[in-house]
């Protein structure tokens, strides 16, 4: 005899139910787990339950699953995820209150009065203004994108390493065409493997040195919630940090990374944003190493960069249609770094770096060389040219701005590069450090963007993102002009 089946200890929302009903009337096989189980699972976008599942069910039912699951998402703004572990936490909560008792007070701890300071308006502020500066813009930007590169390429490529491979491609190939693939301006060594190893390397080491020690000491939760405020302006909640900080290690990863925003109008904001505003550790090294050589340069940067991620974040939560967003997040103990995570996470990184964005700036080099044999290059710069000389740039600076669609780094080293030989100065560096940094996506992002959003959600913002940071970098150039008046920006 069956015997009768217990209610369900949790009641999710009624459409909840009904998927979970749907599911579980599907499922045939055993899996040694309660089939209620398996379907909150599937609900929960568990890859690795939806593969079981798919080997013991097959194809058709495994489909008819996965379109419950489309149909769930699409029919509340909430994602199952989070309505999932809502109602599971308000359980939790509940339960808890029945039989916990605070029968003393217990006197706050150093490390509890530290968190409480760091999600505090002022001081927080001030002690991410410290760690911005001190951290990123003078480790960073001073002493790894100038004395580690210099010495790197100056000293190692540029008297070891690149004049012996130049004297080989020049004694093996005698067609100029062919060997300036190798070793021409835009070569796969005197291009691409020297912005990858002596001019972005030390970057990044640097800053993923120090994105590790903040990361494992607690801090980033506490930065989520300082800035849940600031961010609830701009259509997001302070979850948002995460891809953003992320961002300033690698927008392609960090698009990736806004799925664990909780709506869809969330993440295609925090997409827009990452796109058009956050520049990559990379790019960020050089652009804070590049600008500091103008006086006040760099600060007009950051603050003109940072008010158009207001600005745009502020107005497209206007425009998109939707509930406003919601915040929940653990706040973790705080502790010292331990020196052995630091390294390993640093490691872990830097592997990603070499495997993976190595090879995209020896592809970068071989399409622009492709491109200049073709002319189709010599095009496109031409094409570029026209809103570089309206905002009253030099025509130059379009070479630039295109190299930063291949990879932004990219772009911003080709920026460090013409700083370093003297081609360009004063007010058209800045400006031409604005458009960059607001110019479209490279190429690894866009397709990220297309993946995660779709064909019509990423060109709309490549649409939009290409002539508005043309528009800023007029702007950009009028303002400094007239704070130059004033002798704030020389």
């Amino acid at each position: 005899m069956k015997l009768p089946t217990a209610p369900p200890l949790i009641q999710y929302d009624p459409k909840l139910e009904e998927a979970i009903t749907r599911i579980e009337d599907r499922l045939k096989a055993s899996y040694g787990m309660g089939k209620r189980a398996i379907a909150l699972l599937l609900l929960q976008g568990d890859r690795e339950i939806e593969e079981l599942v798919e080997s013991k069910e097959g194809e058709e039912v495994i489909g008819a699953v996965r379109q419950i699951v489309r149909e769930v998402k699409a029919g509340g703004e909430r994602s199952p995820l989070y309505r999932i572990t809502m109602t599971r936490q308000r359980l939790s909560e509940y339960i808890a209150s029945k039989v916990i008792e605070q029968s003393a007070f217990k006197p706050k701890t150093f490390s509890d009065q530290l968190s409480d300071w760091l999600i505090h308006p002022f001081w927080g502020s001030l002690f991410l203004l410290a760690l911005l500066y001190f951290g990123f813009y003078q480790f960073v930007g001073v002493f790894a994108a100038g004395t580690l590169v210099e010495f790197l390429e100056d000293t190692i490529f540029g008297n070891y390493i690149i004049p012996p491979i130049e004297r080989f491609f020049n004694w093996l190939i005698p067609w100029e065409w062919l060997r300036d693939l190798f070793v021409g301006d835009y070569g796969i060594f005197t291009l691409g493997i020297r912005y990858a190893i002596a001019l972005l390397l030390p970057i990044v080491t640097a800053f993923f040195l120090v994105f590790s020690l903040v990361e494992d000491s607690g801090y980033f939760p506490r930065l989520a919630l300082l800035v849940d405020r600031l961010f609830k302006g701009i259509g997001l909640s302070g979850r948002a940090v995460i891809p953003m900080v992320l961002g300033f290690g690698c927008d392609t990863m960090a698009t990736l990374v806004t799925r664990i925003l909780e709506t869809r109008r969330e993440r295609i904001i925090a997409t827009l944003l990452l796109a058009l505003a956050v520049p990559c550790s990379a790019q960020l090294g050089v652009m804070m190493a590049t600008v500091s050589k103008v006086k006040g340069g760099i600060l007009v940067w950051a603050l003109f960069v940072f008010g158009v991620f207001l600005l745009v974040g502020f107005l497209t939560a206007k425009l998109l249609p939707g509930e406003p967003p919601r915040f929940f997040i653990e706040v973790v103990p705080l502790r010292l770094p331990r020196l052995e995570n630091v390294l390993v996470k640093t490691w872990t990184r830097l592997q990603w770096y070499l495997l993976e964005v190595t090879p995209l700036f020896i592809l970068a080099s071989v399409l622009i060389w492709l491109g200049r044999i073709t002319h189709l290059f010599d095009s496109v710069i031409a094409a570029l040219s026209i809103p570089v000389q309206w905002i009253g740039l030099p025509k130059e600076m379009a070479t630039v701005i295109l190299f930063g669609f291949f990879r932004r780094d990219y772009g911003a080293a080709g920026l460090l590069d013409m700083v370093e030989k003297g081609t360009i100065s004063g007010i058209d560096l800045v400006t031409t450090a604005i458009v960059l940094t607001l110019f479209v996506p490279c190429i690894a992002q866009f397709l990220m963007m297309v993946r995660e959003q779709g064909w019509r959600v990423a060109l709309a913002i490549f649409g939009f993102i290409l002539p508005f940071a043309f528009l800023c970098g007029f702007i950009a150039k009028h303002l400094l002009m007239w704070l130059h008046q004033f002798g704030l920006v020389v």
